[in-house]
């Protein structure tokens, strides 16, 4: 019984004698053989895995993220190792260095870097970002955090809210450096009577809850609130129903992300939808292609969060402004651009994760 017959009958190759197939299959079954994954990756050059590197696995947006990914990747045939860089340039070259080797290609999301930065990593892989601070010469999956942001501020002037604070990310991560950008150019349209309120932040519900705290105290108290993000914004109702205010009558919220929960919470939190588990499969089928492919151009794929209206924004007791989109950025009286976002009014949604048997 030959090397190679065993070879043929253990990846399913027919050109075999039944007789020496039954042969060989009693033997693996008798000694219990699992074939070497590493032996095997260096006679194919197939690991059939690629390697997930995320600045972070806390909160619920990395949670989709990473749901979105799986799930691409089993239909694709690839298994996953997953890392995370908490933000550390040296501890995500660190990682790209370990999965030298175990991975066919590579899934970046880096919000804190840009392109030289991204470059200088090492990746001997084919690679694709997810929103990260990056050039057409690399594939990568993008976020319109800039459009999402102006559309959230025009949509909350519109509803008659003259004051507008902003709880920002970090001040060194892409999202959060665009999201802010866009609050402040809206108010200059929207609201250039209007002075930029920003409160810096992580992210996270705590910073939030730090913030709302800080509004909540402040004279005049603005009267509306757009966090960088779902779990700041999260932060800022309990920080504000803590100290007896009442939302949206007394103050309004809004966050980004729309994530699970933002429409459980009570009050339902109006919110820019980024489809995060499209992100993740969109970014597995792109790295895919590019390992099937190896001369494949790199692609940009640019997602289009969707504003979602429901009880946290309210609406002032003055007359709702009409808002104007500069020339320049094709917009129109009174609407969110058709470019960059979309309008929804939703009641709360089951999620797949409440679908799935409240798992």
């Amino acid at each position: 019984m030959s090397v190679a017959s065993v070879s043929r009958v253990v990846n399913g190759h027919t050109n075999v004698t039944p007789e020496t197939r039954q042969r060989i299959a009693e033997v693996i079954d008798r000694l219990h053989y699992v074939p070497h994954p590493t032996a095997r990756s260096l006679i194919t050059k197939r690991t059939h895995v690629i390697g997930v590197l995320l600045p972070d696995l806390y909160d619920a947006f990395f949670s989709e993220l990473i749901r979105g990914i799986d799930v691409e990747a089993r239909q694709q045939g690839f298994h996953l190792l997953l890392s995370c860089s908490h933000g550390d340039t040296g501890e995500m070259a660190a990682a790209i260095r370990a999965m030298h080797g175990r991975v066919e290609g590579l899934l970046l999301l880096a919000p804190q870097l840009d392109s030289a930065e991204l470059g200088e990593l090492g990746a001997t892989v084919p690679t694709v970002f997810m929103n990260s601070r990056v050039d057409d010469r690399v594939s990568s999956l993008a976020i319109d955090n800039y459009g999402g942001a102006r559309a959230m501020v025009r949509h909350l002037a519109s509803r008659g809210h003259r004051t507008i604070a902003h709880v920002a990310g970090p001040i060194d991560n892409f999202d959060s450096h665009e999201r802010e950008r866009g609050y402040r150019d809206e108010l200059v349209t929207s609201l250039p009577a209007a002075r930029p309120l920003v409160i810096r932040g992580d992210f996270t519900e705590a910073s939030g809850y730090a913030a709302g705290r800080t509004l909540a105290a402040a004279t005049p108290r603005p009267a509306a609130v757009f966090a960088a993000n779902d779990m700041a914004a999260l932060g800022c109702l309990a920080a504000f129903r803590a100290m007896s205010l009442e939302v949206p009558r007394d103050i309004a919220v809004a966050g980004f992300d729309d994530i699970p929960i933002a429409a459980y919470v009570r009050p339902a939190l109006t919110t820019m939808r980024i489809p995060i588990v499209e992100l993740g499969r969109g970014a597995v089928m792109e790295l895919a292609n590019a390992i099937a492919h190896r001369a494949t151009r790199p692609v940009t794929t640019m997602f289009h969060p969707e504003l979602v209206v429901r009880e946290s924004c309210g609406s002032s007791s003055q007359a709702p402004l009409r808002t104007r989109k500069p020339a320049s950025d094709g917009g129109h009286d009174g609407h969110e651009p058709r470019s960059s976002s979309s309008v929804r009014t939703t009641r709360p949604r089951p999620s797949r994760r409440a679908k799935r048997a409240s798992r």
